[in-house]
């Protein structure tokens, strides 16, 4: 029986609506802000690293959802792998067995996860987060989480607690007993750890926010202090991990570090099936599941589902059999290589950093009269606004999709789908060198643009 729902007759006859419906129901100043930029656009298919919109046209996705499309859209192996597990009807979430696919998926994971021997699976990033803070609470005995400045970690309350932006934290206080420190800062964690209350820092490699990387040496410095005072080490890597910066994990591009904690998601779905995974050393598990009576102590209605263990095993094995992460070490380094090759082309263009496939394009002060009264302009009105001028043009005029790294920062970040070619990369690096030199220009549509961000700026203050 198959009753009357069609989905495709739905969408044919309601998608034209999806804005008014997200305006009415959801969150109304998502189709707001998209209007006012000139992103309203209405995409209808996607495959790989590309999406098209309604009159057919190409998109190149330098986004990737977040990082969540690390495989690209509709990867055939993944699309098979969730078919089959639909087809399989299998006895889902009984939560009184133990079925096959979750311990095969850990075991896989673990595989690529030195010095790490158990996992929970959650629902998302956040859920992974706030796994590894409780977790390392308990195991430790302690309340206090280190974090850094510009951290991202989530938005659940926990999660929260541990985001150093603080645009996100206003209103929802009071959170946990956390602090803050620089990224980088030694002697910051040192001091804070001598207070003996600390239970763990947890630290993106690579932040998200501005595209930052922990120094060189920081990792393993802060692992040895952390250790040395009881406290442990989470890393997370729930958008740089799965070969985003180059290798598995960001964390092992620095010899000797070895978190006691790892969070995972986003890449892991397969863009289909929302999942996270918390990593763990053996006895941080049996502390916190210490007996029978502990057994769900922590757990997750929907964690561990067939069809998102399905699609995590069907990630990781084409990620090994595509040889995946070093495709996108190599075409990362590709990339890096020619837009670092623009910079003393234009002044505009101050810096280009990352790792990998998530790469930093920040923007700074221009040295010539002209350019330099446009963007005090700009940066009078509200900061990041000339970033803004320049993800504009790209979708609208290059079809290419890119994001503002963070609010009132100066920094585009790339993170597209690991699968981009060479063919993309020119695509890429042809239309950002079009806007550079339009921005150079000092006229023309793209400082129009310009004025009407400042004006909205202003009007929202």
């Amino acid at each position: 029986m198959t009753g009357g729902f069609d989905l495709r007759a739905l969408l044919s006859e309601r998608g034209a609506e999806r804005y008014e419906l997200h305006a009415r129901y959801l969150n109304h100043q998502l189709p707001r802000m998209l209007h006012t930029i000139g992103f309203d656009k209405v995409y209808e298919r996607a495959e790989g690293a590309h999406f098209w919109d309604a009159d057919g046209v190409d998109h190149l996705d330098m986004l990737a959802g977040f990082g969540v499309m690390g495989l690209g859209r509709h990867h055939p192996v993944v699309r098979k792998a969730l078919h089959d597990v639909l087809d399989a009807q299998l006895a889902d979430l009984t939560r009184f067995d133990c079925q096959p696919l979750p311990g095969l998926l850990a075991e896989r994971l673990l595989a690529h996860s030195p010095h790490l021997d158990r996992v929970f699976f959650g629902n998302s990033g956040t859920e992974a987060v706030e796994t590894a803070l409780k977790f390392a609470r308990y195991a430790t005995g302690r309340t206090r989480i280190l974090y850094c400045h510009h951290a991202f970690h989530g938005l659940t309350t926990g999660s929260l607690s541990v985001n150093g932006e603080q645009g996100f934290r206003e209103g929802f206080d009071p959170l946990l007993p956390d602090t803050a420190i620089a990224l980088g800062d030694l002697d910051a964690l040192e001091r804070e750890l001598h207070h003996g209350d600390v239970a763990a820092f947890v630290v993106e490699p690579i932040q998200g926010k501005g595209v930052h990387e922990a120094p060189p040496g920081f990792l393993r410095a802060a692992q040895d202090l952390l250790h040395r005072h009881g406290a442990l080490l989470v890393a997370d890597e729930v958008q740089t991990g799965l070969g985003r910066t180059g290798d598995f994990y960001a964390y092992q591009h620095e010899e000797g570090v070895e978190p006691d904690l790892v969070c995972v998601a986003k890449a892991l779905s397969g863009g289909y099936v929302p999942v996270g995974a918390t990593l763990g050393k053996d006895w941080i598990f049996k502390k916190v599941y210490s007996s029978m009576d502990r057994v769900l102590v922590h757990s997750a209605s929907f964690g561990s589902n067939a069809q998102a263990m399905a699609a995590g095993l069907a990630v990781l094995s084409v990620m090994e059999d595509e040889d995946t992460v070093a495709h996108a070490r190599r075409i990362g380094d590709l990339l890096s290589g020619r837009l670092k090759e623009l910079v003393p082309r234009y002044e505009l263009l101050h810096e280009i950093r990352g790792r990998g496939l998530m790469i930093g394009i920040e923007f700074g002060r221009p040295s010539s009269l002209g350019l330099r009264g446009r963007w005090t302009m700009l940066q009078a009105a509200r900061k990041g606004l000339f970033a803004q001028m320049v993800v504009v043009p790209l979708l609208q005029r290059h079809r290419i999709l890119t994001q503002v790294s963070g609010d009132h920062l100066e920094v585009i970040k790339l993170i597209p789908p690991l699968i981009i070619d060479e063919a993309d990369v020119d695509r890429f690096v042809t239309a950002f060198t079009a806007v550079m030199d339009d921005a150079h220009g000092g006229g023309g549509l793209m400082w129009d643009f310009g004025k009407t961000l400042v004006k909205q700026a202003v009007a929202q203050r």
